[in-house]
């Protein structure tokens, strides 16, 4: 029974303990807050990105985020009030006041993956997208390889593509694949709590 499995206030909460993996994130959903990226908590992300990314990311990356306009296509998530997640995308604007989103990053810190945080996330950036007609696409690059990531976004509708040979100029292997997703672009059924 539910009453019986400790709370663990910040502590990610394991498979093991939770009795699985539906259980366990259907339980961390409570502790899941979605919040927007700002200057005053812009570094917070930065630390996050360094701790999940092996490349790191210049001052521009963060000044053009907290200062955006649209922050429909960038969140942070909380985990009881720690940052351990972020996706971050940019509108690149197209013919006859068309656009795409381009993925920059998605990442989870290792001990609160396999929590639903990642798809939280991508949920929340595909219903930005399905919320305006003149969104044609979103897409992202993965590192050949990373079959883990390949799966996950195929499992939310996106199309492999074409390989970028030597896109990655200091990890290995430097090839990445283009996934990308076009319209209709689900919707959220459940809103995520909001971080104040």
């Amino acid at each position: 029974p539910a009453s019986s499995i400790p709370d663990h206030g910040a502590a990610p909460l394991t498979g093991r303990e939770m009795g699985g993996d539906d259980e366990m994130r259907e339980r961390a959903k409570r502790f899941i807050k979605i919040g927007t990226v700002t200057e005053k908590n812009v570094e917070q992300l930065r630390k996050l990105n360094l701790a999940v990314f092996p490349v790191r990311y210049n001052d521009k990356f963060y000044t053009d985020l907290a200062s955006s306009p649209v922050q429909d296509y960038t969140h942070l998530a909380y985990f009881s009030d720690i940052l351990v997640g972020a996706i971050a995308g940019r509108v690149e604007p197209q013919e006859m006041g068309k656009f795409k989103v381009y993925m920059m990053t998605i990442g989870v810190l290792a001990p609160y993956r396999r929590l639903g945080i990642g798809k939280m996330l991508l949920l929340n950036v595909l219903d930005a997208c399905s919320r305006q007609p003149d969104c044609e696409q979103i897409y992202l690059h993965v590192q050949v390889g990373n079959q883990d990531a390949i799966d996950f976004y195929e499992r939310f509708g996106f199309f492999v593509g074409d390989v970028v040979k030597d896109y990655y100029k200091r990890i290995e292997p430097p090839d990445a694949v283009v996934l990308s997703r076009s319209p209709p672009f689900p919707k959220l059924v459940e809103k995520p709590a909001a971080y104040a």
